[in-house]
């Protein structure tokens, strides 16, 4: 019995610790830039708008329903996503760990299993959506101007993250959240420390945005935006 409650001491030490080491990890990461000067200008004229979306522990990327993001995602209105909805403003990419994302649509949904894949290693999924005119800036919604350049990047960036057979995209079937929204597998996989919030990061760095080095959560990513851009 004292050897049981010696090894329950231990663990706690080791994730009282653990949890200490990320704490720190996710504050240094937030306020070290990358890249760490900020990039030149694209040289282009006139520029596009893109948001960030958060929720407490998630980000997706909004990007305006334009002629150049139908273009290259034509792809969406072939796989039911209603792109071409005349009440359509943005199209939403966000990217997770397979069964966390698709079987928990909302917290009252949430399972130890998926939970547990979503913290240690699954394979990744892209969630589409598209959504109408949005107020901003929000506590969670938040803007950012990008060049012509940058805006290709990101397109380009996002685009080739969806895992592709045969050179098409490979929707996810028979999992949405409504009537307007799908998965699609990705590229790669998903853990707790390469995330949701630093597929975000990256992806907006592509654009020429500035982020902290790491952005596990969407608050320290905020903040890296915030004060590096």
């Amino acid at each position: 019995m004292r050897r049981l409650r010696t090894a329950v001491r231990r663990l706690g030490i080791g994730l009282a610790l653990l949890t200490l080491v990320l704490a720190l990890a996710a504050g240094f990461g937030a306020i070290l830039p990358q890249p760490l000067f900020a990039p030149s200008g694209d040289g282009g004229e006139g520029t596009r708008r893109i948001l960030v979306l958060s929720n407490p522990i998630h980000t997706d990327i909004a990007i305006p329903v334009d002629a150049e993001s139908l273009e290259r995602f034509s792809f969406l209105r072939e796989n039911g996503v209603p792109v071409d909805d005349p009440a359509a403003r943005w199209m939403v990419f966000g990217r997770g760990g397979r069964a966390f994302y698709l079987q928990t649509p909302t917290w009252a949904d949430l399972k130890p299993l998926p939970l547990l894949r979503g913290l240690t290693l699954d394979r990744a999924v892209l969630h589409v959506d598209v959504l109408g005119a949005l107020d901003e800036p929000t506590p969670t919604v938040q803007g950012y101007d990008i060049g012509p350049v940058a805006y290709q990047r990101l397109l380009e960036t996002i685009a080739a993250d969806f895992e592709r057979l045969h050179g098409q995209v490979v929707p996810v079937p028979d999992v949405r959240y409504g009537q307007t929204d799908r998965f699609f597998e990705a590229t790669g996989w998903f853990t707790a420390l390469a995330g949701c919030n630093t597929w975000t990061a990256r992806v907006l760095r592509a654009a020429g945005l500035r982020t902290g080095v790491w952005n596990p959560l969407p608050v320290s990513l905020a903040f890296s935006l915030q004060h590096f851009n």
